[in-house]
């Protein structure tokens, strides 16, 4: 016997999780070994947030036996804030917007900007069961402008590979925080993004050695399965 720390694990129960999970990963393999069709890009789409101003607890430097103390926050005057953001698997790099909300035409919106970036090639965009993302308008614009929406199993955000993106942005930006203002904070998701698209790679090796890959089949999917 000895002292651990426990974690806690949500098992999806989505009855097409196997299905859905060989779809995102093959098209992650794929995308790294340059074997999607000519233009076509893999971008791992999400929301961060909400953005309020409060202080936030993490570690960092300072004077022996006086560490920083966090102030009350009774009252929250500033509103909040919300990015979304996209991940593009080929570059490695960020891309994100800051809005006052989140529903549909934030997100729609979202997908023409990326539309512009990369105006050539299907989109094989990966994201979560939120109900903007299934909005009749929002899947009406895909269908016409050649968008595939590939959305994760309910409960499996982890199979979004965005989401340790936004770990190390959290770590970096808010961790340990208290921001006087909204563009204060901005400034600073800002900073790291510019800093971490210099130094992006491409992206491969999405669980290589996990016990999830045992549960795929071997043969590629065709681009129309699980659409």
């Amino acid at each position: 016997m000895r002292w651990q720390a426990t974690k806690t694990w949500k098992a999806s129960t989505d009855s097409e999780f196997a299905q859905k999970m060989a779809r995102i990963l093959d098209l992650y393999d794929r995308s790294a070994a340059g074997q999607l069709d000519p233009g076509a890009r893999v971008i791992c789409v999400d929301e961060f947030g909400p953005l309020n101003l409060q202080p936030r607890p993490g570690r960092g430097w300072f004077p022996s036996g006086r560490p920083a103390r966090l102030r009350a926050t009774y009252h929250r005057y500033g509103g909040v804030r919300h990015m979304i953001a996209g991940l593009d698997l080929a570059s490695g790099q960020l891309f994100y917007r800051l809005r006052d909300r989140k529903r549909w035409q934030e997100f729609l919106a979202f997908l023409h900007q990326l539309r512009r970036r990369f105006p050539s090639g299907r989109l094989h965009v990966v994201c979560d069961n939120f109900s903007p993302h299934r909005k009749a308008e929002v899947l009406a614009w895909c269908a016409g402008h050649d968008v595939e929406l590939v959305f994760t199993p309910t409960h499996a955000s982890w199979l979004n590979w965005i989401e340790s993106e936004f770990t190390a942005l959290r770590y970096f930006t808010l961790d340990g925080s208290d921001y006087p203002s909204h563009a204060a904070q901005e400034a600073a998701i800002a900073g790291y993004v510019r800093w971490a698209n210099r130094h992006a790679r491409p992206k491969k090796h999405f669980a290589p050695e996990s016990k999830i890959r045992t549960r795929l089949p071997t043969e590629r999917l065709p681009d129309e399965a699980l659409a």
